[in-house]
């Protein structure tokens, strides 16, 4: 298998987002990994580290149709879906199609909305469609739900429901920049401007092609084994309330081999399923009351306990 075209368009998307959001190279890999899988990302950070901005700079680098919703507590579903509105020329319904018909919608602020218009986004992440007084709509590919939030201690937010949350991909989050960064970014041009001149760097068709192409990535059978004994740990944990879905274990898979095919490689290692483990499950678990880890906490340590297939005898 040819590694190429993820290698070229990997560098060409960090570069083009590096423009707006300066030393976040991992974050925008993770979101391309995303992309690559036909998932969606929550990035969850404080207010004003870059989020929205990142994900603006990021869509546009790939082009496509861009819609941003901007959640809040009075957003109806009908504000993101559409509605069947009677045209009194014509003396017929006409549907008007919302801003979820796009290719790549953002998702800004998603849990400052009621969980009833959070709930208008299950159908469509899961599914690419939207069924709307009867009549289901296929969305074009490709299709993705950028989604920011803050955390959830601030002030005006709804915890996003757990079926929810596993419908991401992954979820990232972004931290403040380094001193001499932020001094740059503090002497630069203002953001706006730049995300206004970016270009299109990666076209629709390269993404489609490598979405097609990354199953080809080999994962050995003892990289499978080692995936499953993850997910397993965290199904048996006393320290968690529920372990990882199957739809969690699918993801970490499909990361791992766009991790490794990201990084010139036509086949997987253990270092891809680690490293794309803090992505994927952190936010697909729940601890009980026992653990103070975090769920971060909790992946890193379950990482360290298991052991790798490589280092086996």
């Amino acid at each position: 298998m040819d590694t190429t075209l993820f290698t070229s368009c990997k560098d060409r998307l960090i570069s083009n987002c590096s423009k707006v959001i300066v030393g976040k190279e991992d974050v925008t890999e993770q979101i391309i990994i995303c992309l690559i899988a036909s998932g969606h990302v929550l990035l969850e950070d404080l207010p004003g580290t870059g989020k929205t901005m990142l994900l603006r700079a990021f869509s546009k680098s790939i082009g496509g149709d861009f819609k941003r919703i901007q959640f809040t507590p009075d957003l109806m579903p009908s504000d993101l879906t559409g509605i069947n509105f009677y045209n009194q020329k014509k003396g017929e319904f006409e549907f008007r199609k919302g801003p979820l018909f796009a290719n790549i919608v953002l998702a800004d602020e998603i849990n400052r909305a009621v969980p009833r218009s959070q709930s208008a986004l299950l159908e469509v992440m899961e599914e690419k469609q939207l069924s709307i007084d009867g009549t289901t709509y296929r969305l074009e590919e490709p299709y993705m739900v950028m989604a920011t939030q803050n955390p959830v201690e601030s002030y005006g937010t709804f915890p996003l429901p757990e079926a929810q949350l596993d419908r991401f991909f992954m979820k990232l989050s972004l931290g403040y920049m380094t001193r001499d960064q932020e001094i740059g970014i503090l002497r630069r041009q203002e953001t706006i401007r730049i995300i206004e001149n970016l270009e299109q760097v990666v076209s629709t068709d390269e993404v489609l092609q490598m979405r097609k192409a990354f199953s080809q990535v080999n994962v050995s059978d003892e990289i499978a084994a080692y995936i499953m004994q993850i997910i397993e740990y965290t199904r048996s944990s006393s320290l968690l309330v529920n372990g990882v879905s199957t739809r969690g274990s699918l993801a970490l898979y499909k990361a791992s081999q766009i991790h490794a095919a990201l990084n010139g490689r036509d086949f997987v290692i253990p270092e891809d399923v680690k490293k794309e483990a803090m992505a994927v499950l952190p936010h697909r678990i729940m601890l009980s009351g026992r653990s103070h880890l975090g769920n971060m906490g909790f992946v890193r340590n379950m990482l360290e306990d298991i052991e790798v297939p490589l280092e086996q005898s």
